[in-house]
């Protein structure tokens, strides 16, 4: 740009609402899911909850998945059912319908249907034998897990084991608690807030307004107040993405967090609590789905881990997850008043506030946002089937073996370097040393991951990380 032109230049970004006032239609390749989209029938070839188990009562629920209108309920016999929504004889709903000992009545003509989609009954033909035949109702695999309701809406011929983590059953005495949160906006905005890490330093720790306390409202993370150096890498050939962000803390520490998705909406993340200030390594404390709705409606399923590792001072509470609750920061669902989510906004309001679907076309990215476009270009190949199926998790999947992931929190001791710029680089290569320390120990048996991390680590440094735990814990009790 020239002299000449640089005024110019400058100008047109002054008063520039006139001409940015037109919004383009969003991207649907990804944010759509709606049935025969390209994203809707990927993500359908994977297992999905759809509700929590302490919805289903002695009443059906209608609820609505990825633009499909369904009803789940569980029968007399503890079965669950996920069935279309609209009876297949004349379109009644069945959220109105009667819960049998075996499946489900339509309200209407009593035509009966068990979980399967088989018809049972109908009552008001004289003869229902060829329309036992010949009907059937609109139905999907379901069960349940963990107080989470699961469904397969997928080709039938090509439904897949549900897959089992690690970090369900480690360490032992985990507790898993469901809990759900529900999002007035397209699902992707939300999936790929996980990517983008450098949030946390700012939208969770000083954006709020004069006079509020952002630790008295409950929208701070404690420990998360520095900016993260931060690292992305493709995971699982290229079917998922981690983050690497390293920390420099006092006492010659540094914090190393990594959460990793699996595609097409999978993801574990790290320690919720204070203790990751401290802890020598820990895995998940939170497992998530961030299922579409709608284009325009979307819900976090998941479940909260509670266990010794990932919050030995108990700070988790398991009563405060639920429907549309978890006992996370505050603003991560629409629970509060509109004043209260401009006063001390969180999660909630941040990303459902980038419109009903957000318009990629109108970003302008900095180099902080490498990893939300790094994850949109791996799931765009994903969708479009350029990415092979991971070999070793097809493997373990299909042998019925636990699966791993790279999340984890570990804390290591390193003297901090003379100058910033050398300091950000050993941050960097210890980020990447873990990194490589997670990938080795993916190769090994389940019971056999933990102990080799560790030993790992104590590699790095000597177990001084291990001695700075240990202290923290005893000061902790202390006090």
């Amino acid at each position: 740009m020239n002299k000449a032109s640089a005024p110019m230049a400058e100008q047109q970004l002054k008063f520039s609402g006139y001409r940015k006032r037109d919004v383009p239609a969003p991207d649907t390749e990804l944010s759509s899911t709606m049935p025969n989209t390209p994203m809707g029938e990927y993500m359908r070839q994977y297992w999905q909850p759809v509700c929590l188990s302490e919805e289903l009562n002695n009443l059906p629920k209608a609820i609505r998945i990825m633009g499909e209108d369904l009803v789940a309920f569980r029968d007399k016999r503890g079965k669950v059912g996920v069935l279309h929504r609209h009876c297949a004889h004349r379109g009644a709903s069945l959220e109105y319908g009667v819960i049998r000992d075996v499946g489900i009545s339509c309200c209407y003509h009593g035509w009966h249907f068990d979980v399967d989609g088989t018809l049972l009954e109908a009552p008001c033909e004289t003869d229902d034998t060829r329309l036992k035949q010949t009907v059937s109702q609109g139905a999907y695999p379901a069960f349940e897990r963990d107080g989470l309701v699961f469904a397969y809406m997928g080709p039938p011929e090509k439904c897949p084991p549900f897959p089992e983590y690690d970090s369900y059953t480690l360490p032992e005495g985990t507790k898993l608690a469901a809990f759900s949160n529900v999002y007035p906006c397209n699902w992707l905005q939300v999936h790929e807030n996980i990517m983008d890490h450098m949030h946390t330093a700012v939208l969770h720790n000083s954006m709020v307004a004069d006079g509020v306390d952002a630790k008295a409202e409950g929208t701070s993370i404690e420990g998360m107040e520095a900016l993260p150096i931060m690292q992305w890498q493709a995971t699982r050939e290229g079917n998922g993405i981690a983050f690497i962000a390293g920390r420099r803390l006092e006492n010659d520490k540094v914090w190393v967090r990594m959460t990793e998705m699996n595609f097409p909406n999978y993801l574990q993340i790290g320690t919720l609590v204070p203790s990751g200030l401290y802890v020598r390594h820990s895995t998940s404390s939170c497992t998530r789905w961030h299922v579409p709705v709608d284009d325009t409606n979307m819900i976090i399923f998941g479940w909260r881990h509670y266990n010794s590792e990932v919050d030995p001072e108990g700070v988790g509470t398991i009563e405060d997850c639920g429907v549309d609750k978890i006992d996370f920061i505050v603003g991560q669902t629409g629970n509060r008043t509109y004043e209260e989510g401009q006063r001390a906004p969180g999660d909630w309001e941040a990303l459902t506030s980038q419109r009903p679907i957000a318009v990629h076309a109108l970003e302008n990215p900095g180099s902080s946002d490498v990893g939300v476009y790094m994850f949109r270009k791996l799931l765009r190949d994903a969708v479009q089937g350029k990415t092979a199926p991971d070999a070793r998790q097809q493997q373990w999947l299909a042998a019925g073996e636990s699966l791993s992931l790279y999340t984890q929190d570990s804390v290591l001791h390193a003297p901090t370097k003379e100058t910033p710029a050398e300091d950000r680089k050993l941050v960097l290569e210890l980020g990447k040393t873990v990194m490589d320390i997670m990938r080795a120990a993916d190769a090994l048996p389940k019971q056999e991951r933990d102990a080799f991390v560790r030993a790992r680590l104590d590699e790095i440094d000597g177990g001084r990380g291990k001695e700075a735990e240990q202290n923290a814990a005893r000061a902790a009790v202390e006090a």
